[in-house]
């Protein structure tokens, strides 16, 4: 399993202060089925907490996800400064998803070489598990 930000988001979560390590966390339970809502097309929606905070009323955040293969968080958002994403950004983040998804692995090295991809890792471990 292998976690990925996009360059965007990356600059987003480094705004918020919110860190890899609870993004690997985020990617764990996905791995266990907890999520806070299956948007179609491999697009999920997943809360993550914010520092000295719970989940509740923290972040969101919209991540393709595709069991034992691959997380990209494509979006994030403080619960504070919006309820949700519109109809309309849910179509354009389910169309990313699907092509984040259908990336081969040569296509990733590409992009992760010009910076649209950032691998998210800790101290070089096998972090990501999920359940059989």
């Amino acid at each position: 399993m292998r976690a990925f930000k996009h360059r965007h988001f990356q600059q987003w979560a480094k705004s918020e202060k919110l860190t890899d390590e609870v993004l690997l966390k985020a990617v764990e339970e996905m791995g266990r089925g907890l999520h806070d809502g299956d948007l179609g097309g491999g697009l999920y929606k997943k809360r993550v907490a914010q520092a000295g905070r719970g989940k509740r009323g923290s972040y969101r955040t919209l991540l393709a996800f595709k069991r034992d293969e691959k997380a990209l968080f494509v979006y994030g958002y403080a619960k504070k400064d919006k309820a949700n994403v519109s109809a309309k950004e849910r179509a354009v983040y389910k169309d990313l998803a699907k092509r984040l998804l259908g990336l081969d692995d040569k296509t990733i090295k590409l992009l992760l070489e010009r910076g649209s991809l950032l691998e998210i890792k800790l101290d070089e471990k096998e972090v990501v598990r999920s359940s059989p």
